[in-house]
């Protein structure tokens, strides 16, 4: 099913999102976790690439699965930076063969040995390109990335914004943040896109931090800002991974349950490839999800 149908039948939708096994390892390593993830019952689970684009190849291998053995909504990311436009057809041609229907456009992060000028000169130099591209020449359903503290290289917010502008007049279908800790960071990204003519769901990314390293990975990654209240839960509980890890766990459920009561399209959980992560956050806003579906089906 497409994931801009699934807005038309329910609201919030709930997905989760997975990454394939490393490059050394067999890619049936990742189908006892969607195994778990299915019995979870998402609207959707997407299928990212490896750090820096390795495991693309096993992409849409691993959404066609969901697909065709559950009938489980996924969407294959796909990026452009660094494929030629012959490698970007193959991988179309792929997820219809394999009955996938919705795609991930994105740009991508710049290969870990980038030299300038080494990119492919017969390929597409950023995400609005790409979306352009599969509007033309499928009928698959288009998810686009945007950033409540703008992209790493944009210059500014309102700029992020006006190219966002750019991927929906390209043709994408709905929107899904990059992972934020401040919801206040979101509102106000949110009321600006807003005002700038930008009418697409947006479903808000969640990333639970389990430990240090993860947001010491993060921050060096996305430059996300972390607020104080929760740079104090992560140095008070640094030496302790088993609090920090509740604690992580705690700060998430709270920021999700913020967002829903607000009343964001959608929640999309990082799930590093855990189900129990998944589960104990689903458990956490069993009660609120219930309240919002019953508004749903009584407006």
């Amino acid at each position: 099913m497409k994931i801009k149908d699934k807005f038309k039948e329910k609201n919030p939708l709930v997905s989760f999102e997975i990454f394939p096994p490393k490059a050394n390892y067999p890619v049936d390593t990742i189908y006892n976790a969607i195994d778990e993830l299915y019995n979870l019952e998402p609207d959707f689970i997407s299928v990212t690439y490896g750090a820096g684009g390795s495991t693309k190849d096993k992409t849409v291998e691993i959404s066609s699965y969901m697909q065709n053995k559950y009938n489980l909504t996924s969407i294959a990311h796909v990026t452009c930076i660094s494929s030629t436009k012959n490698e970007i057809d193959n991988i179309l041609n792929s997820l219809k063969e394999n009955n996938v229907q919705n795609v991930m456009a994105l740009r991508g992060d710049y290969p870990k040995d980038y030299v300038p000028g080494t990119l492919p000169d017969d390929g597409y130099k950023n995400s609005a390109e790409l979306i352009e591209y599969f509007k033309r020449n499928s009928d698959l359903c288009i998810g686009a990335a945007c950033y409540p503290e703008k992209h790493p290289d944009a210059k500014d917010l309102n700029f992020d914004i006006d190219f966002l502008r750019r991927k929906m007049n390209a043709g994408a279908d709905f929107l899904v943040t990059q992972m934020f800790f401040d919801n206040e960071l979101f509102y106000d990204f949110y009321d600006k896109s807003q005002k700038k003519g930008i009418n697409l769901p947006i479903i808000t990314g969640i990333m639970p931090i389990l430990n240090k390293r993860q947001i010491d990975t993060i921050i060096n990654l996305t430059g996300n800002s972390i607020p104080k209240k929760f740079r104090r839960l992560l140095e008070k509980y640094e030496s302790n991974p088993e609090a920090l890890k509740e604690a992580g766990m705690s700060y998430a459920v709270s920021q999700i349950i913020d967002l829903l009561s607000w009343g964001v399209d959608g929640i999309h959980i990082y799930t590093m490839n855990k189900p129990s992560t998944a589960r104990k956050i689903l458990g956490s806003i069993a009660a609120i999800r219930s309240v919002l579906t019953n508004e749903c089906k009584t407006s």
